[in-house]
C-alpha cells in the first residue's frame, strides 16, 4: 500500500474526510476507490459512497477477498445508516467470516458491531446481545468503540434496565472523547438525551406524572397492578399478561384502570373501547361477552365486578393500580418512536423492525403525512420517511423489544 492509500486512510479513521480526499480524489485504483466511498459517506453523499463502493468491490474481485469483504462491510454500513436493513445488509455476515478467517480482527469486530446494531433496530435484542457478548471492544476501530457501548444501551433501555444503560452511555461518552470526532460525540449526546427524557406517563390516584426509565423499571418491579399501554400488557411484578393481539380487551381494562378505585360506565366502556357513539343491546351484549373474557385473561391478577352503572376492576391482594401510557399518545405511536431517531427510514425497513405488512406501515406513514408529524423524499425505492418535531418522542418502550415470559 502506497503512501497516499495510507495517510488517507488515517485521516479516514481520525473523522478527517476532506484530508482523505485530497490524497485519493484523482485516482481510480480499488483501495482509491474504497477510501473515496468511505469519505463521500462521511459527507453524507450516501449515494455517491454506496457507487464508489461498489466499484471498489468488483475492481478487487476474489483475487483480493480481505480487501473485497472490508468494501463490503463498509456498503453494509451506508445501508444500516440509510435504514435499508433487509437484503442490502444480507453480505455482511459471510464478510465477517472472511475477514476472521484472514486474521483481520478489527474489521471482522466492526462488521460484528454492525450487525448488532441492525439487530437491534428490528427489536431481536436476544440475537444483538449475543453477538455483542462475542465481541471485544479493544479490537474494534477507535470510532467504533462508542458504537458498540451505544448498542450496549439501547439493548438496556429497551429492556427497561436503566442502571446497565447508564453504565453503557458512560462508556460511549468516554470513548467518544478519546477518538476526538465531533460527529460521534453528538451520537452519543442524543442518545444521552434519549436516556433522560420522560420514558412514560403515570396514571394513578394521585394524578398524572412523567417518568423517567429508572422509575418505570422501578414501577413495574413493584407489587401495583400495572396496565402498561406502551406494550399493551397487564402486569404484577414479574407476572403478566399479554394483550397486545387483543385491542379491545387492553382498552376495557385499561378504561377501567383509570376509573379505579370507582368504577366506569357502561356508556364509557363502549364509547373507549369499542367506539361506539350510541350504544343499543347488541353492543351492551357484546360489551357484557368481552367483560367475561377479559376476566379469564386477568386471572389470578384482577377480577372484574359488575356495578349498578357499570364495571369495577379489583386488584387481587389489596393491590393499588397504576397506569403506563407514552409521554405523548397518537395512533401511531410505536411508528413514530422509530422515525424520531433522526434518520431516515424506509417503508420496506420500518415493516421488519415493526413486524408487520408493509401496505400497513405505507398506510400508516400516509396517515402521518397527512396530519404533518412525517414527511417523505424520493421516490419509488429511493423513498425515505422522517419524523417532524413530535413532542415527547422518541421513548424506548415504544421501541421494538421481544415481551417477557407471562
Amino acid at each position: 500500500m502506497d503512501s497516499l492509500i495510507t495517510a488517507a486512510a488515517r485521516a479516514l479513521a481520525m473523522g478527517d474526510p476532506l484530508g482523505a480526499l485530497k490524497r485519493v480524489a484523482l485516482r481510480e485504483d480499488p483501495p482509491a476507490l474504497a477510501l473515496r466511498g468511505i469519505a463521500m459517506a462521511q459527507l453524507g453523499d450516501l449515494a455517491r459512497a454506496r457507487d464508489l463502493l461498489r466499484r471498489a468491490t468488483r475492481a478487487f474481485g476474489s483475487r483480493e477477498p480481505v480487501a473485497r469483504a472490508r468494501c463490503i462491510v463498509a456498503g453494509a454500513e451506508i445501508a444500516l445508516v440509510s435504514r435499508d436493513l433487509g437484503e442490502a445488509m444480507r453480505p455482511l455476515g459471510a464478510a465477517r467470516t472472511v475477514l476472521d478467517a484472514h486474521g483481520d480482527r478489527a474489521n471482522a469486530a466492526h462488521a460484528g458491531y454492525l450487525e448488532a446494531r441492525r439487530l437491534l433496530l428490528i427489536g431481536r435484542l436476544d440475537e444483538a446481545e449475543q453477538i455483542l457478548a462475542g465481541l471485544d471492544p479493544d479490537a474494534l476501530p477507535r470510532a467504533s468503540r462508542a458504537g458498540y457501548w451505544l448498542v450496549a444501551a439501547g439493548i438496556a433501555m429497551r429492556r427497561i434496565r436503566a442502571a446497565p444503560a447508564q453504565a453503557a452511555l458512560e462508556a460511549a461518552e468516554q470513548a467518544a472523547r478519546d477518538t476526538g470526532i465531533a460527529s460521534l460525540a453528538a451520537e452519543v449526546a442524543q442518545a444521552r438525551q434519549a436516556f433522560e427524557a420522560p420514558a412514560a406517563r403515570l396514571i394513578s390516584t394521585e394524578g398524572e406524572r412523567l417518568l423517567r426509565l429508572a422509575e418505570v423499571e422501578a414501577l413495574i418491579a413493584s407489587d401495583r397492578l400495572v396496565i402498561d399501554a406502551c406494550r399493551n400488557l397487564v402486569r404484577v411484578g414479574g407476572s403478566l399478561v399479554q394483550l397486545g393481539s387483543r385491542p379491545v380487551l387492553f382498552g376495557l381494562v385499561r378504561v377501567l384502570a383509570e376509573a379505579w378505585p370507582g368504577d366506569a360506565s357502561r356508556e364509557t366502556l363502549l364509547k373507549r373501547a369499542f367506539g361506539a357513539r350510541e350504544a343499543d343491546e347488541s353492543h351492551r351484549a357484546r360489551l357484557r361477552v368481552e367483560i367475561g373474557r377479559l376476566r379469564k385473561e386477568l386471572g389470578a391478577l384482577a377480577e372484574i365486578s359488575a356495578t349498578e352503572c357499570g364495571f369495577i376492576l379489583e386488584p387481587l391482594g389489596a393491590r393499588t393500580v397504576a397506569v403506563l401510557v407514552p409521554p405523548a399518545e397518537n395512533d401511531h405511536a410505536a411508528l413514530l418512536a422509530l422515525l424520531a431517531d433522526g434518520e431516515s427510514w424506509s417503508s420496506s425497513a420500518l415493516a421488519l423492525a415493526l413486524d408487520t405488512s408493509p401496505r400497513t406501515v405505507q398506510r400508516a406513514l400516509e396517515g402521518l403525512a397527512a396530519n404533518g408529524s412525517a414527511e417523505s423524499f424520493g421516490r419509488g425505492r429511493a423513498c425515505r420517511w422522517m419524523a417532524r418535531q413530535v413532542p415527547g418522542f422518541p421513548t424506548s418502550l415504544l421501541l421494538p423489544a421481544p415481551l417477557p415470559d407471562g
